[in-house]
């Protein structure tokens, strides 16, 4: 009997191996402390940061300083060409709007003015002549649909409703309209400053390809008499669009808008997102990976309030950011390691558009089906002390595992709660968004808006480091319940074909 336990033994000896011991738990959630998170903080949010805009050389100061961290606790470089650093490319356009103008065609043909009657509200197109017969669509974006969406390709959609969220944005887009016309009754004051607003040099998304649909801004006094002409009242159509009904799709009468749009590019650059991993102790889980995410860039220098005009951002994100360099040294210091692999990300370009994120989801260094879930940390420094906000719950069994886990640590005196603000559609607002759409569960951690929020006060020394301490400790306990889990979280059904789309 001896030789075959000696078999079994071996067998096991993986298992045996990733289990760590309450001790070395315990020596890694000390190393996370009050002290390192304000001074990290201090480093990374300090006025010499400039507010880490995207891109700026401040924001490459700090993606250096936390590739250093990575570095120095022993993480393996995840970026490109074996760094810490993963870059991707953003240009700078700019309209030109004395050579952008648009034509309607039937109806009594109408010549749109650029700046006068309309703008681009999007600078993801070439330069070229676009056209496309008009379609009026009604309804709100979010409700069910018997559309025909197909009907609605190659076609401009005038919409008199707004996009609220940006998966509302992809669902219009999927459609492959050849342009979308947002109506607006902005009064005089403010059309003067969005033209002069949209008129500057602007980053692109570097996340999206360039091309249709081609998307404009069009002030609703400008299009009204076409539409009258057409058989549409503009008002009842925006009427319809606040109402929630249901979409219903009308072309308009065979009428088509043309449109000659310029734009020109002005400078040509890229921007960095820092990954670190920590490899997995089991060989088989270890190739499946739980992410710890956050944003380290913010909004910059901006307008100046009581004399200041850094907008430092050391709630919005500087302290996620450091909760995931917190995190990483302490998960470093665990012998064994967790079973699965683990991901430290942190991504810029979050303010401009979860740029940063979106590219990381389309250029993972691992295929984006082996990343089990995304937990993400996004302004964990301020408001209540024994509270945090967790958004996503309710979607996938990473909800129930959270409240087991924080239920099991009753000496961290942190709670977790669900999104108090679902009207704010703040799943959609941060980076676990690109992993969500991918498939990925996610739970964003998130302790909401101040009077700082984007603002020059929202400095070092109002950050709670003690309560983000536990909010860290609470995560980590979490990241590593996830990574030794025999099975990967789960989504529920409905959220998964209502997120990521389809049936699972």
């Amino acid at each position: 009997m001896r030789p075959a336990l000696g078999v079994l033994t071996l067998l096991l000896l993986p298992g045996l191996l990733a289990a760590q011991s309450p001790a070395s738990v315990q020596r890694a959630v000390q190393s996370i402390t009050p002290d390192d998170i304000s001074r990290r903080i201090g480093v990374i949010a300090d006025d010499s940061m400039r507010g880490r805009d995207t891109p700026s050389p401040e924001l490459e100061k700090v993606a250096a300083y936390i590739a250093s961290e990575f570095r120095r606790v022993g993480l393996k470089p995840g970026g490109d060409r074996g760094t810490f650093l993963q870059r991707y490319a953003i240009d700078r356009v700019q309209f030109v709007p004395e050579s952008s103008i648009a034509f309607v065609h039937g109806g009594g043909d109408v010549t749109l003015a650029y700046g006068r009657d309309f703008v681009f509200s999007d600078n993801m197109f070439e330069s070229g002549d676009y056209a496309g017969e008009l379609v009026l669509l009604t309804g709100a974006m979010g409700a069910a649909t018997q559309l025909d969406t197909a009907a609605l390709a190659g076609k401009m959609v005038v919409l008199a409703g707004r996009v609220r969220n940006r998966a509302e944005r992809q669902r219009l887009f999927a459609w492959r309209p050849a342009g979308v016309i947002v109506l607006t009754s902005a009064p005089d004051s403010l059309w003067t400053v969005a033209v002069a607003r949209t008129n500057r040099p602007q980053l692109q998304d570097p996340g999206r390809r360039v091309g249709p649909p081609l998307v404009l801004t069009v002030r609703t006094a400008a299009l009204a008499p076409v539409l009258t002409r057409l058989g549409a009242d503009s008002v009842a159509v925006q009427q319809a669009a606040q109402s929630g009904a249901g979409l219903e799709a009308r072309p308009l009468g065979g009428a088509q808008l043309h449109v000659h749009a310029r734009i020109r590019p002005v400078e040509r650059n890229s921007a960095p997102n820092v990954v670190g991993i920590l490899e997995g102790s089991d060989p088989r889980l270890k190739r499946e990976y739980v992410v710890l995410s956050a944003h380290m860039d913010h909004v910059g220098v901006g307008r100046p309030l009581n004399g200041d005009s850094i907008y430092n951002g050391a709630d919005d994100d500087a302290s996620g950011t450091i909760a995931v360099v917190e995190a990483a040294e302490a998960f470093a210091r665990l012998e064994p390691r967790p079973k699965r692999s683990i991901i430290f990300l942190t991504v810029s370009g979050e303010e401009k558009g979860l740029w940063g994120s979106a590219y990381f989801a389309d250029h993972a260094p691992v295929p984006i089906a082996d990343i089990v879930a995304d937990l993400n940390t996004d302004m964990v420094g301020r408001n209540w002390k024994d509270t945090i906000v967790v958004i996503g719950k309710e979607h996938s069994d990473l909800g129930a595992t959270l409240n087991r886990v924080g239920a099991a640590h009753p000496e961290l005196n942190m709670r977790p709660i669900d999104d108090l603000w679902p009207q704010e559609n703040f799943y959609f607002r941060s980076d676990h968004y690109n992993f969500a759409r991918k498939g990925v569960p996610i739970l964003f951690f998130f302790n909401g808006t101040h009077p700082d929020y984007h603002g020059p006060g929202d400095s070092p020394d109002k950050i709670d480091a003690e309560k983000e301490s536990r909010i860290v400790k609470l995560v980590f306990y979490l990241g590593l319940d996830v990574a030794n889990a025999a099975e990967r979280p789960k989504w529920k059904p409905d959220s998964y074909t209502q997120i990521v789309g389809g049936a699972r």
